[in-house]
């Protein structure tokens, strides 16, 4: 993993689950984002409608190899 990485902090959302959440940051920003390595989980978080959970949402930092 030799080189010089960036990071790059974007939020997810999913009705489903965190994991979802994650999963659906990380394909979004692969449309832009070239040389993914990694993710981290900085906070995660939920929108409440008529008292039950209605979304779930996740902000993650991406790590990406920056090209020469």
């Amino acid at each position: 993993m030799s080189g010089i990485y960036k990071k790059l902090e974007v939020v997810g959302t999913s009705p489903v689950s965190l994991s979802e959440a994650i999963k659906n940051a990380v394909s979004e920003a692969g449309k832009s984002v070239r040389h993914m390595a990694w993710f981290e989980v900085v906070e995660q978080r939920g929108r409440i409608s008529d008292d039950a959970v209605a979304e779930f949402q996740v902000t993650i930092r991406i790590g990406f190899k920056l090209e020469r």
